[in-house]
């Protein structure tokens, strides 16, 4: 997040765009609900009608895959009524004219066509987002996972500059990371190009450094992303693979040719709490502590980085997750000893400057502190880009709409769309062991409107057959009015009902390599009462 969560409440206009906040980030969701109360307008743009709909000034369905559309039928509003921010723009960012030639070709009329949504709402949506800063821009994997996630990404970018409200208090582009470390794992290096804090491996500077300080040459070369890793499976070029917190059988897409590549590895070890769907088809398991049974930090969404303190011992030969790692190195010939987490965030913080400089373990305290810090004088940064930006000036982006890369044909009539619901997180294999949060959903579901299910003559809790490019899978039917006649909804925690089965493994953004998991083109049929 460019901004700071609490800084919601201080938003004129708060703008949710691909994220079904209630179910995904509850907290989060309280924040705006504070600040609805206080007076903030609120804009939900999403495929389906979510709870926080219900509460919106404006709460639209545009067609999956619309973003990009969606969002320059808003600028083209904005700009023909002369609301965009003209000092900030020529003061603060560049290629806006590139921008602009674009934007005039989203005509309202245009965009109704490609999106679905009244001209009327794209008028107030754009209105009040221009007209009621500080504006900010809250998204989630509604925009990140499609084949044009970078585009959507950019388009946020666009709107937000257009309008002034990035580099301002309750503004900005804030992206709700899915789980309470994704921040800090990109920020620790998690990512196959870079080092720590965004460093870049290809750049000579850093791999001296890092080679300095872990006393050993690195490579120039970038890393595998997920989606690059099962193709070099199957074709012989990656025999091990070494998953640490992450079930790929569920997650990852197209599951018969995620299963096929697994079956083709020489060694597959797992690091996880539980024995999830992937480390059940392990050749080594690593038992990993829980959160109350370790020390360390996590950095959350709002690029807050915070302690955590262990609470009770780890059961049995159970290990912290730095403590594997570091005895896998060591027994793999590169000796990694610490003597405890605070030893290795020291180092890490020594070797990057711009962003963890300035925080030690004695000064987070309770509350922690907010990157960039670069040194220990410095509180932390409540929200990006005050002044200027990082690279400068902020960099406006030419952006097409371009369709999903699977639309819905004669053969696979309906769109299918993928997400999480309330009361379970990502493959369930936490909270499917929970016999509190178990007992609000037990088996999968999918969700189709009450105008295909009458056309369909399906009832409620009637079996369906699922049918992609790619397999095929079975839930009972569950009727539900947020959803626009066809469209299908399928939660992603169930083994059982596998949703990966159907998803695509070669519709991904070419630049992100995220996979396309909220766009699919499926059939479905009745196959019992």
């Amino acid at each position: 997040m460019t901004n700071s969560i609490a800084e919601i409440e201080s938003s004129g206009c708060i703008f949710v765009i691909g994220s079904n906040t209630t179910a995904c980030h509850p907290l989060i969701a309280r924040r705006i609900f504070r600040a609805r109360e206080r007076g903030a307008k609120l804009i939900v743009a999403d495929p389906r009608n979510i709870q926080l709909s219900r509460f919106a000034d404006v709460a639209v369905n545009h067609r999956l895959g619309s973003d990009v559309a969606l969002l320059n039928g808003m600028m083209h509003i904005i700009i023909e009524n002369g609301w965009q921010a003209d000092t900030y723009i020529a003061q603060r960012t560049e290629d806006y004219e590139a921008m602009a030639s674009v934007i005039k070709t989203y005509t309202p009329a245009r965009v109704a066509e490609i999106t679905g949504v009244d001209t009327r709402d794209l008028e107030r949506m754009a209105e009040l987002y221009a007209t009621r800063s500080p504006s900010t821009l809250l998204y989630a994997m509604g925009i990140t996972q499609h084949t044009t996630g970078v585009d959507n990404v950019k388009s946020c970018c666009n709107l937000a500059m257009l309008c002034g409200n990035v580099g301002v208090h309750g503004g900005g582009v804030n992206p709700l990371r899915g789980q309470n470390n994704v921040q800090g794992a990109c920020d620790m290096g998690g990512l196959p190009n870079v080092m720590t804090g965004y460093q870049p491996v290809a750049d000579p500077q850093v791999r001296e450094k890092f080679s300095t300080a872990w006393g050993v040459p690195l490579s120039d070369s970038p890393g595998l992303t997920i989606t690059d890793m099962i193709p070099a499976i199957l074709d012989g070029r990656l025999k091990g693979l070494f998953v640490i917190g992450e079930n790929p059988k569920l997650s990852d897409p197209d599951w018969n040719h995620l299963n096929e590549a697994l079956k083709k590895l020489d060694f597959l070890v797992v690091q996880d709490l539980f024995l999830s769907e992937t480390a059940q088809v392990a050749d080594v398991v690593f038992s990993a502590a829980a959160v109350a049974e370790k020390e360390g930090t996590f950095t959350n969404t709002e690029r807050r980085c915070m302690r955590i303190q262990k609470a009770v011992e780890p059961l049995g030969d159970t290990l912290p997750d730095w403590e594997i790692i570091s005895r896998l190195s060591t027994a793999m010939g590169y000796e990694m000893r610490y003597d405890n987490p605070q030893a290795i965030f020291d180092e890490m913080a020594s070797l990057t400057p711009k962003s963890y400089a300035g925080m030690t373990y004695d000064r987070m305290g309770l509350d922690g502190l907010q990157w960039p810090c670069p040194d220990r004088d410095h509180p932390g940064t409540p929200y990006l880009h005050k002044d200027q930006f990082a690279r400068g000036k902020g960099k406006f982006h030419a952006v097409d709409y371009l369709a999903p890369a699977e639309m819905p044909d004669a053969e696979y009539p309906f769109f299918l769309t993928t997400g999480r619901m309330f009361a379970h997180f990502h493959t369930g294999t936490m909270t499917r062991i929970s016999p509190h949060l178990d007992v609000e959903q037990t088996t999968g579901y999918v969700s189709i409107s009450p105008a295909d299910a009458e056309a369909l003559s399906v009832a409620e809790g009637d079996v369906l057959v699922l049918a992609s490019r790619r397999g095929r899978m079975e839930a009972p039917a569950r009727i539900s009015a947020s959803l626009k006649p066809g469209t299908l909804f399928l939660p992603i925690h169930f083994g059982e009902n596998p949703t990966n089965v159907l998803t695509s493994s070669e519709a991904f953004d070419p630049l992100a390599k995220i996979p396309e998991f909220k766009v699919s083109a499926v059939k479905v049929e009745k196959l019992s009462a």
